[in-house]
């Protein structure tokens, strides 16, 4: 999937797609409590029994004639303990299809580092973890690094193997999480999800996208702000950041991509009748 936003391209590249219970997800999202959205979050993003698709894919930025990738996904590695998370070997085959092969990133971007948002940072090669991007500047939130350096673990257990090695090749920025990349793209900090969590702004020739990162996982969050996940590190402040999100881009017309959202990806925050919504979009212009 590939949008245009203004001078900007923006491409999707699909490491993985797993279906599950949105209950699983969310686990707020009872079938009495996702009635009342259950008309506009169909047919993308549930269905008649509840389940969802959470897609795991990278968002490729071209803009400033800099090629961005945005997350890295799960990576050649197994999860233990999260069947379904197998990060796919042929995401960099379908990266280089897409029309960007490794070798030709300049800029890796991290809303945070939890395992399936850093796997493809790096690559196994003999035996040794090694960068994917190596002729890439990769960008990781300051507070973000500096929180999981100090309390490893947790959603960034493998920063070992994928950030360790990037940081040891002298390839790493921490920046702050207002940080300009382009004259077009910039980071906004949305914390909650994980302690520097941060999203993607792109702004060009009047029109306006958000690359939400997991300050959502699911359309159903900006109705349910307070809708949060196992995984939140804070979750009254990750609620703080959607309702933020929601005031800031809600009924502007800003383009939305969920950085897990299914397919179509993308839609826009409306409100109907004095409540939220997400609309999706199949339209790719801008």
């Amino acid at each position: 999937m590939r949008w245009k936003i203004g001078e900007v391209a923006v491409t999707k590249v699909v490491e993985l797609e797993q279906e599950l219970p949105l209950r699983g997800l969310l686990p707020r999202a009872s079938e009495e409590a996702l009635a009342p959205h259950q008309a506009w979050l169909m047919p993308y993003f549930i269905d008649d029994e509840g389940m969802t698709d959470l897609s795991i894919h990278a968002f490729l930025i071209e803009s400033s004639g800099l090629r961005i990738i945005v997350d890295t996904c799960v990576g050649d590695r197994n999860m233990a303990g999260l069947p379904g998370f197998t990060g796919d070997p042929a995401f960099l085959k379908r990266l280089t299809a897409a029309g960007f092969p490794p070798e030709s990133i300049d800029i890796v971007c991290c809303t945070h580092l939890h395992f399936d948002h850093v796997g493809w940072n790096t690559k196994l090669e003999d035996g040794k973890w090694v960068p994917t991007f190596p002729n890439a500047r990769y960008l990781f939130g300051r507070a973000e690094y500096d929180a999981w350096i100090a309390e490893p673990g947790g959603y960034a257990w493998n920063l070992p193997d994928t950030v360790a090695p990037v940081v040891e090749a002298g390839l790493v920025d921490l920046v702050d999480p207002d940080h300009r990349i382009t004259s077009e793209v910039r980071f906004i900090p949305t914390p909650g999800h994980s302690p520097g969590h941060m999203s993607v702004l792109i702004e060009s020739n009047g029109a306006r996208a958000l690359i939400t990162g997991d300050a959502t996982h699911h359309p159903v969050q900006w109705a349910e702000t307070d809708w949060g996940m196992s995984g939140d590190w804070d979750g009254v402040e990750a609620a703080d950041s959607r309702r933020e999100m929601r005031a800031e881009h809600g009924d502007t017309g800003t383009l939305i991509l969920g950085t897990h959202y299914a397919a179509p990806s993308a839609g826009y925050i409306v409100s109907v009748g004095g409540e939220w919504q997400f609309h999706a979009t199949t339209e790719t212009e801008f």
